[in-house]
């Protein structure tokens, strides 16, 4: 395992942090950072690849003491999905394993609703959330046989941040993620 590189991806993240609070360079500059992290795949710990049997799986990697960002690995197992929901920061999405698909949603009103567009990201892919480019979503994993991972970098403590899902009857309610696993040192 190249634990250099996360690191390597920390600390240009944390400098980036350092240096703006504007989204959008947080948004074009983080995506070539986790672009290069993405693009190996000898780094991430065996912990953060652990999958579930019942849903897919959050693994904290990297909370920044001052709650700026984190770095989530989300393991996906065939049909595995999110619920239609947000993220109320920005984010970013990068895969390092499998296929992922990602379906769109428009507000209706002050609802969210599937567009009926969707797409799939594969490894190196990189996609971008927030409320000013578009936060509401599903992801699921688009491989049949096999774990998908994707990267996930939040600005804020996603697993702590008060967000917003659909349930199964479409109603908008709270919810916030929490995490499967937290790093170790």
């Amino acid at each position: 395992m190249n634990a250099t590189r996360f690191d390597t991806f920390v600390t240009g993240m944390t400098a980036l942090v350092d240096r703006s609070a504007d989204e959008p360079v947080l948004l074009r500059e983080g995506r070539a950072l986790l672009a290069d992290l993405v693009r190996h795949d000898d780094w991430l710990p065996p912990r953060a690849e652990a999958a579930r049997s019942d849903r897919y799986a959050q693994h904290l990697l990297h909370r920044d003491p001052q709650g700026r960002f984190s770095v989530v690995s989300f393991v996906w197992g065939p049909g595995q999905r999110t619920p239609v929901h947000d993220h109320t920061v920005w984010g970013l999405v990068g895969v390092l394993r499998g296929a992922e698909r990602c379906e769109e949603c428009a507000l209706d009103g002050a609802a969210p609703r599937l567009s009926g567009h969707a797409h799939v990201m594969q490894p190196g892919d990189i996609e971008a959330v927030s409320p000013t480019v578009g936060d509401w979503h599903r992801v699921s994993s688009a491989r049949d046989d096999g774990l998908s991972i994707s990267i996930h970098v939040y600005g804020a403590d996603i697993g702590q941040v008060r967000r917003h899902r659909l349930d199964d009857q479409g109603a908008v309610i709270e919810f916030v993620s929490g995490y499967d696993s937290q790093p170790t040192c």
